[in-house]
């Protein structure tokens, strides 16, 4: 058996505002919006992966989501520049990790990360 893809589903009963969110902060583009649910994609292919977590690392909370990025620190300038609260600081993490925290308008907690080594 081969598990072909996990999806994140964040409950919400503002579909479209999260989705802005998720579009203007990760470049994400609508490829199924039926009005109750709405799907944005990267058009990347990932590998599957799920993790299991007592602590979000550095003393922090387990993130709901962890989004790598190719460049962490745009996206964070770009958060900021939209007014997003950032929650953990923009950070290197001493596991080759630079990343910061903030909420989605939906309240999930989100690690975005890039791999420094």
């Amino acid at each position: 058996m081969t598990v072909k893809r996990i999806v994140a589903n964040v409950a919400t009963p503002s579909v479209q505002e999260v989705q802005r969110f998720y579009a203007d902060l990760f470049d994400l583009e609508v490829v199924m919006d039926m009005g109750w649910i709405a799907t944005l994609s990267s058009g990347e292919v990932a590998p599957v992966q799920i993790s299991f977590a007592s602590e979000g690392g550095s003393g922090t909370p387990v993130p709901d989501l962890s989004i790598e990025v190719d460049d962490v620190d745009a996206v964070y300038a770009r958060a900021r520049s939209l007014g997003h609260q950032v929650q953990y600081p923009l950070t290197d993490e001493p596991w080759n990790l630079r990343r910061f925290y903030l909420y989605d308008p939906a309240g999930k907690l989100l690690n975005v990360l890039m791999h420094t080594g």
